[in-house]
């Protein structure tokens, strides 16, 4: 794992490269190098800061040239299976000088050009110069693991891991990308692939960039997409043979990640996807796994007891941390530095505190991100799913309608306290808000957008002077052979999942120089997943039913059955209480961006969190990590 920059000039500036680096020097703290050449008329600067994972030795260092000169390479990242690839280009006469894996991705390129993307199973995001086409080319993997941004404005063209090494070039314009803001405040982050700023790009999962050196233009091309597993035809296999082939890959997926030349560990929070990791990496290794998690003394939000016992029953070496407030407070200052643009995802405070704890003893950790997304186990699906119905049925609707109408946040929540355990919900208000804005939704697209959404879009619109006038979210698309389920979860690995839950994960790890896995990113799993049919994902009315059974062949069921909690703080007491002191600075009207807000909805947020009639911490945070992104990297 590590960080690189780049940029396109006139002539050649080594001082902005190194701050570039400089800039981001967590993301690779063993190691530095530079590379700037003149090709035709432009001088091509490509920078590396090395988290060393594998090769330790010097032989490992970048940017990396090739023998013949002609081709460089600065790469962050993992190709899991480059001793393969290796092999075959051996048997074509390429020889090595290091036992890293950049050095094969390098000659991969040079044996087979593009196509060479087809065989790297990994996460990765690379710039190669091609000094034979005269061309410089980005690539990220296709799952969108590994972050990459560029930048054009029709003179610069920049490239970076982190939006953040952009401000140390002078050429760089910080335009506001207004256009974006309605869907910062519904989401709580920016949607692919833009940015905060204009003339600034997240290059997509599963795409390359093509600059032309010479005539200064480029072109992005995809090479892999999710949208393609959908399309394909589905398995007919039998439940069993189905559970084989997913142990079999995920088995693989897991060992794959394993490899590297320092410490590795897991992050093991106790619930289905992190006990599958864990249980399978037990199976095949006779050294003891370390595992780590953090506890919170608020049992409401406390899953350290469920990993402990998963932790306990594989016999892992756990390192188990609980949280006090003070660890969360001390990081949100931070927040606005390390995540670059307005990110409203609260859990990236927890994510970072436990990535500290594993920094302590490894130097990777694998983490168990996208098994909700490939296995069907957001409660969103299910809710959905049961209550698509409603739109050809009005009296349905209607009905529904006036039931929760009467019911409050609260009575819900009360409700929710004295059902049987293994029915109860957590974060009870929050999903209790979705649900009610999805069913006033005219369309299964509309409805699946506003239970995605923290704040309603209606409601992010009034808080903003800006008209939603671009259409900038626009991955819904069902298909007349697509079921419901189906295009749901193909949405979110495409755009909740790369643009909140792996930017929060990239960033924390990153923030602690660790290094972050993720076997059930693998795409041969989502591949393999898109083609199960939906009666096999969501059966018995459960999701992540085949993961369960899978899980369930390695560990008592009683073990790992409990309630999904997912990786919250809690947000709207800290608000009321030790964030209060934010509240007041940053939701000030008369000290908001008034080009951007409404003074008058500002206020009336503020007053609703005070009065604490309603859960509207979402809004109040958003609100709040924007104006700090503003006074840390804007005003």
């Amino acid at each position: 794992m590590c960080g690189i920059v780049g940029f396109i000039g006139r002539e050649r500036q080594d001082d902005i490269t190194e701050r570039m680096l400089e800039i981001q020097a967590y993301r690779g703290p063993d190691d530095r190098g530079m590379f700037a050449e003149q090709v035709g008329e432009k001088y091509i600067h490509l920078g590396h800061n090395r988290l060393s994972i594998q090769d330790l030795s010097s032989h490992g260092h970048q940017p990396f040239v090739s023998d013949c000169g002609n081709f460089v390479i600065v790469y962050n990242g993992e190709v899991y299976n480059f001793k393969s690839i290796r092999s075959e280009l051996e048997k074509l006469g390429y020889r090595f000088v290091s036992a890293s894996d950049t050095e094969v991705i390098l000659y991969a390129y040079k044996a087979w050009g593009m196509a060479c993307l087809e065989k790297f199973i990994g996460m990765f995001a690379f710039a190669l110069l091609d000094k034979e086409e005269q061309k410089l080319i980005l690539v990220r993997d296709r799952a969108g693991v590994k972050p990459l941004y560029h930048y054009w404005d029709g003179d610069t063209f920049l490239f970076a891991s982190e939006l953040k090494s952009f401000h140390e070039h002078p050429a760089f314009q910080k335009k506001l990308n207004k256009e974006v803001l309605p869907y910062y405040f519904q989401f709580g982050y920016i949607p692919a692939p833009h940015t905060i700023f204009k003339h600034t790009h997240k290059l997509e999962p599963g795409h390359y960039l093509e600059f032309d050196i010479q005539n200064s233009t480029f072109k992005i091309t995809p090479y892999w997409s999710v949208d393609a597993c959908y399309e394909a035809e589905k398995f007919d296999k039998s439940e069993t043979e189905i559970l084989d082939d997913l142990e079999t890959l995920l088995s693989d997926a897991v060992e794959l990640r394993m490899v590297a030349d320092v410490p590795v560990g897991v992050f093991l929070s106790g619930g289905y996807d992190s006990s599958l990791v864990t249980a399978l990496l037990a199976q095949n290794h006779k050294e003891k796994l370390r595992t780590f998690t953090i506890g919170f003394h608020d049992k409401n939000y406390n899953e350290a007891a469920h990993a402990k016992t998963v932790a306990d029953y594989f016999g892992t070496e756990h390192a188990e941390y609980y949280v006090s407030k003070e660890d969360m407070l001390k990081r949100v200052e931070s927040l606005p530095f390390y995540y670059d643009e307005p990110f409203g995802d609260s859990s990236a405070l927890p994510t970072m505190v436990v990535s500290e704890l594993a920094r302590k003893d490894v130097t990777v950790a694998l983490s168990a991100d996208g098994g909700d997304e490939a296995f069907c186990g957001y409660s969103k699906y299910f809710f959905l799913e049961r209550f698509s119905s409603l739109f050809s049925s009005d009296f349905k609707k209607s009905i529904l309608r006036g039931i929760l109408s009467s019911v409050s946040e609260k009575s819900a929540s009360h409700i929710n306290a004295i059902l049987p355990k293994k029915l109860r919900q957590t974060n009870v208000r929050d999903k209790y808000n979705k649900f009610r804005r999805a069913i006033e939704a005219d369309s299964p697209e509309a409805m699946f957008l506003q239970a995605s959404s923290y704040v309603e879009s209606g409601e992010a619109d009034r808080l903003l002077k800006i008209a939603r006038d671009t259409i900038i979210y626009q991955n819904f698309s069902m298909q007349p052979d697509r079921e419901l389920m189906d295009e749901m979860m193909r949405v979110d690995y495409k755009s909740f999942m790369v643009d909140d839950v792996l930017t929060k994960v990239d960033r924390a790890t990153m923030s602690v120089s660790l290094e972050g896995r993720e076997p059930l990113l693998d795409h041969r799993i989502i591949e393999y997943m898109a083609r199960v049919p939906v009666s096999q994902k969501y059966k018995n009315r459960q999701g992540k039913y085949l993961s369960r059974e899978i899980l369930y062949r390695h560990i008592p069921r009683a073990i790992v059955d409990k309630p999904k909690s997912g990786f919250q703080i809690p947000l709207q007491e800290w608000l009321h209480g030790d964030l209060s002191h934010l509240v007041e600075k940053y939701l000030d009207p008369s000290r908001v961006d008034d080009e951007i807000f409404d003074p008058d909805e500002i206020q009336k947020i503020k007053e609703e969190l005070q009065s604490g009639y309603r859960n509207n911490a979402s809004k109040v945070w958003f609100v709040i990590m924007y104006e700090m992104w503003r006074e840390r990297w804007f005003a």
